[in-house]
């Protein structure tokens, strides 16, 4: 029995190698890395030793996953130690792909059972009632249940998502070029929160913010050769590898100016669930700027709704943060009834896209204000409960960048071989911009955003992308009405673009930390992702997304693309 169970799970071989091509020596390797493995890696394949560090041959018109039976890949759970020897570790293969298959066919399974219970008017457990959410209690649901009342908070989450676009039209590439030649990427992504009340009067409540986070894998193309990159858990520095880092760590102060009470939703940045209806608070220590500022409930998590980094951000705003999107920082907010308002102040990279942070505030900064206005946009032509928002949005950074036109002027002068930024980089540089943002309630289960950037576009993109101008509308359908609650439908256009000196430093043959095909025809990037979101039983999700990149990299002899996504997400 146990050679049967062995032989089942034991890697196909390929019956027939085509001709000219020699039998592949199979190896194990991590998906996306050869020399580390994650700690959150849930596949890996065997792959030939002549790929390392390349998901697909240059030579072949298809992707490289397109030959699945000559590289054999196959399922695996998460490992830590090293691999024992080849009986044990098909043993232990077979009992975890037979694990994951059953996990996956209990969960598919009980939504199937819980959906038909429901369609039959009869819960599987008679003593609890089913609650269908709505459109105000849209809370999705989580592996294990949360106490609102505990002075603690421990929660997690876990987004793996693979992408895989085609080959596409490319004359010519660089060294920053999204690939012509079709490829595939895995990411994973799992994040521990962990909070603590320390004060819990609402008027002046203190909480204290401890998260951990891995980020595995890498993007299509490391991350290069779009503004509008396909995936925003993608770390733009893959090379920085999987170990875990403190993403956040924070102290979080409320001040209540107020005795009426109102009640607030319970997240893993504010543990209280009444706070004063006029407030205000303080966050300060480790963050995301993101965090706090531009956040839309349509189009801002990329966990559960759209993946493209220009939809669920705006790109214009150059937000302080190192590689991974983390900077130390002082958020300070204001909230009344109807209206909020919000300054930040935070370090800036050292460099470009740079993992280390400049802590002297006097050469280098980042300061951003946001005014939030919480009213129907439509004012009577929707009814009254029909909730929208808008938030305009300012920054102005100040670090160590160059002019776009200084870096040309130097090389048509004859300096290098390619006009280069780094060499006109000087501390006081001046980076500003703005940002509108609004969403609004348009039916039960249809809701509809919109969010337009703009920049100065002289000084170089420094800390998120290379966008100067971002104009960008979309919806997202609730699955209420075909009774799936928790499912979601979504779908945007975004349009990107840069300024005169911008383009022609690329013309030129210049490299941003993202982009540079060598040359440019220039054209805006064109960006409509849709995605449907499936919720499958507790905490788990499954989504499919499809993004549709004209002229990727802003250049107009390139592209389209076609990215095809599968996203897992897990809320414990």
């Amino acid at each position: 029995m146990m050679r049967v169970i062995l032989r089942a799970f034991r890697p196909s071989q390929p019956k027939r190698i085509a001709a000219g091509r020699s039998r592949p020596e199979l190896i194990q390797r991590w998906v996306e890395t050869a020399d580390e493995r994650c700690p959150l890696a849930c596949v890996w394949f065997a792959l030939r030793e002549t790929a390392t560090g390349l998901d697909d041959e240059p030579n072949l018109t298809q992707p490289a996953f397109f030959w699945a039976l000559l590289k054999a890949g196959c399922l695996h759970s998460i490992h830590i130690h090293p691999a024992p020897s080849t009986l044990a570790q098909s043993l232990k293969n077979a009992i975890q792909t037979a694990a994951v298959l059953l996990l996956v066919a209990l969960s598919l399974a009980a939504n199937a059972q819980e959906q038909d219970d429901l369609s039959n008017g009869r819960p599987s457990r008679p003593e609890i009632a089913v609650k269908v959410p709505t459109a105000e209690d849209d809370s999705a649901p989580t592996m294990f249940p949360h106490s609102e009342t505990s002075r603690y908070l421990v929660s997690g989450q876990a987004n793996i998502i693979f992408q895989s676009h085609g080959p596409f039209h490319s004359p010519y590439d660089d060294v920053n070029s999204f690939l012509g030649r079709g490829e595939y990427k895995t990411s994973l992504l799992g994040t521990l929160y962990l909070g603590a009340q320390l004060r819990r009067d609402p008027k002046t409540g203190t909480d204290v913010i401890f998260d951990l986070e891995s980020a595995g894998g890498r993007g299509l193309s490391e991350a290069l050769g779009l503004a509008g990159f396909t995936n925003l858990d993608v770390v733009r520095n893959p090379n920085l590898g999987s170990t875990p880092y403190i993403a956040r760590v924070q102290l979080h102060q409320t001040i209540g100016f107020t005795d009426k009470l109102v009640e607030a939703s319970r997240t893993q940045f504010s543990l209280a669930t009444e706070v004063p209806e006029r407030r205000l608070e303080f966050h300060a220590g480790k963050m995301s700027l993101p965090d706090y500022l531009d956040i839309n409930t349509i189009g801002s998590d990329s966990h559960l709704q759209f993946m493209n980094w220009t939809v669920d951000n705006n790109g214009a705003w150059d937000y302080a943060a190192d590689t991974r999107g983390y900077t130390y920082a002082i958020v300070t907010e204001y909230d009344d009834k109807d209206w909020s308002a919000r300054y930040a102040i935070a370090l800036m990279p050292t460099v470009a896209n740079g993992i280390d942070l400049d802590w002297n505030l006097r050469r280098a900064s980042g300061q951003n204000m946001e005014f939030e206005l919480r009213k129907p946009l439509l004012g009577s032509l929707l009814p009254a409960d029909r909730k929208g928002v808008v938030r305009v949005l300012s920054f102005v950074n100040h670090a160590h960048m160059g002019l776009y036109r200084d870096a040309n002027k130097a090389f048509l002068a004859g300096e290098g071989a390619r006009p280069v930024i780094q060499s006109v980089e000087k501390f006081g540089a001046v980076k500003y911009g703005f940002g509108l943002n609004a969403e609004q309630e348009l039916t039960e289960d249809l809701r509809a955003f919109t969010r337009i950037g703009w920049n100065e576009g002289q000084h170089e993109s420094f800390a998120y992308t290379e966008v100067d101008q971002t104009v960008e509308f979309g919806a997202d359908y609730s699955g209420r009405s075909w009774s799936r609650p928790y499912d979601k439908i979504g779908v945007t256009f975004v349009s990107n673009a840069i300024k005169k000196d911008h383009q022609d430093y690329l013309k030129l043959g210049g490299l941003g930390f993202l982009l540079g095909d060598g040359k440019l025809n220039y054209a805006r990037e064109d960006i409509v992702e849709g995605y449907y979101n499936v919720h499958a039983w507790r905490g788990v999700y499954y989504s499919l997304d499809l993004q549709y990149i004209d002229h990727p990299g802003y250049n107009k002899d390139r592209g389209p693309a076609l990215v095809e996504s599968v996203r897992m997400h897990v809320d414990f």
